[in-house]
């Protein structure tokens, strides 16, 4: 009944156009728009794959009554797409979260052909924000995809969604653009494109493409109270998409950029307080000191009105325009002071990124350290540069922490680096486990750490 319905309303799409304008050429016929779908299926299933991955994950709920409850075991499925013919390919950071294992398998070129063998895929990098990884698999002449401009799509817009829905390699299904930008929370930063085309558990990762077989979405999560398909589909947006890949592939990590300010949304009542002169869009809350938004003129209580000319309405969008800026640019800004309209151009800065990504780099023979309930990394290259104004080029960086330590005392955070353990500098996890190990319950610790960009000490005591 459902592709009944969808193949008679591409049929009055196609016959619109010839109707309204009284034309003589023949109407497309069904059988026409059906062999349509079946050309863009056809060009568009070949690059796409089925995902596997096995590893560990920090589990979401611990209770903290056990060092060992911070990672649990996790067997994903998902799909992705091709972008390269070389084998880059894109996903869902939740389909890769933690994995120690990532295989890979590519689309049957043919109805009889067998399954195709699986293939090993490097992880090249994710990003937490938007739920996207990079995988690389060592295979050449893949058919690949290209990323299309999520900013042209339309609402109403057909296009089809392909993954491997609960394990059904190589499906595809259809429907319309049902938001060009849907956020679920006021504050998210991120907008999805949601969409009725049917996507169910194991369609995350996979493209939803245009008629044109452009990817605009990457399938990322439903919304439903059956667990099943209720036609509300999120994608993310091709262009978020791109900014991730782009970083990845060049980095390794994403860079993300600030101008040194602070919004929230302006409500009446805040606009009631503040004396402001409009009761919508977005004011500046906080401007950092010597950030570069300080140093062009802007102040506290600014109205935004626009970034490079695009009409600002909520901080959330505000947060997303920013985040899509390139380190290099210089963004133009319109605010509002005291009734007066006023114009900066602002460089864009690195932001510090978040401390939950270190998480995905972690297992459990490697990184727990049970005594002070964490996990940790040891210092090396790839984190330096993650993490610049760092102290020292050793020390344990803390990836991950339970609910509650199992030690009394102040409590470590992800991001924290742990140089030293009474004095004596902590150059590898299992040095550091080994002496913790030599305490009995009672005794006392002084690690030295660095926390926010300064050194502190922090006295434990094991329980």
């Amino acid at each position: 009944m459902r592709a009944t319905s969808i193949l008679l309303l591409g049929a009055n799409l196609a016959f619109a156009p010839f109707a309204s304008a009284q034309a003589n050429p023949k109407p497309a016929s069904l059988r026409e728009i059906s062999a349509s779908f079946e050309d863009l299926a056809a060009r568009v299933r070949p690059a796409v794959v089925q995902i596997f991955s096995t590893g560990y994950v920090t589990s979401a709920e611990n209770d903290g009554t056990a060092a060992s409850s911070l990672l649990s075991t996790q067997h994903a499925t998902g799909a992705g797409a091709i972008l390269t013919a070389d084998g880059y390919i894109v996903t869902n950071n939740h389909v890769v979260q933690g994995a120690r294992k990532i295989e890979v398998r590519l689309a049957s070129t043919n109805r009889t052909e067998e399954r195709s063998a699986m293939l090993p895929a490097k992880l090249v990098g994710t990003d937490r924000v938007t739920d996207v990884a990079v995988l690389k698999v060592d295979r050449a002449n893949l058919p690949f995809l290209s990323l299309g401009n999520s900013n042209e799509l339309k609402q109403g817009q057909v296009v089809m969604a392909f993954g491997n829905p609960l394990g059904l390699e190589g499906s595809v299904s259809m429907g319309v653009v049902s938001s060009i930008s849907r956020r679920l929370h006021a504050d998210e930063p991120l907008a999805y494109v949601q969409t009725d085309a049917p996507i169910n558990p194991g369609n995350s990762g996979g493209p939803l493409v245009d008629v044109e077989g452009r990817v605009i979405g990457l399938n990322t999560f439903i919304l439903s109270q059956s667990g099943g398909s209720e036609g509300l589909g999120f994608a993310i947006p091709s262009n978020a998409v791109r900014n991730v890949y782009d970083q990845i592939r060049k980095d390794g990590h994403v860079h993300r950029g600030q101008l040194g300010i602070v919004t929230q949304t302006i409500t009446p009542a805040l606009a009631k307080g503040l004396k402001l002169t409009q009761d919508w869009g977005v004011v500046a809350s906080d401007v950092t000191p010597d950030g570069p938004a300080e140093k062009e003129g802007m102040k506290i209580r600014d109205i935004v009105l626009s970034l490079n000319g695009a009409i600002m309405e909520d901080a959330a969008q505000m947060e997303t325009a920013i985040s899509r800026l390139k380190l290099s640019e210089v963004v133009s800004v319109r605010v509002l002071r005291d009734g007066k309209q006023m114009d900066f151009t602002i460089p864009v800065i690195e932001r510090d990124d978040d401390p939950q990504r270190f998480a995905d780099m972690v297992n459990p023979e490697d990184n727990l350290i049970s005594k002070l309930g964490v996990l940790g990394i040891e210092i090396n290259k790839k984190l330096s540069d993650m993490l610049p104004g760092l102290r020292q080029q050793y020390g344990i960086v803390v990836a991950a922490r339970a609910a509650s330590p199992p030690y009394s005392g102040p409590t470590l955070e992800p991001g924290d680096v742990i140089y030293q353990f009474n004095q004596t500098p902590t150059l590898t996890v299992k040095a550091l486990r080994t002496m913790l190990d030599e305490l009995k319950p009672g005794d006392s610790a002084v690690l030295q750490i660095q926390r926010d960009n300064k050194l502190r000490y922090i006295t434990i005591e094991l329980e």
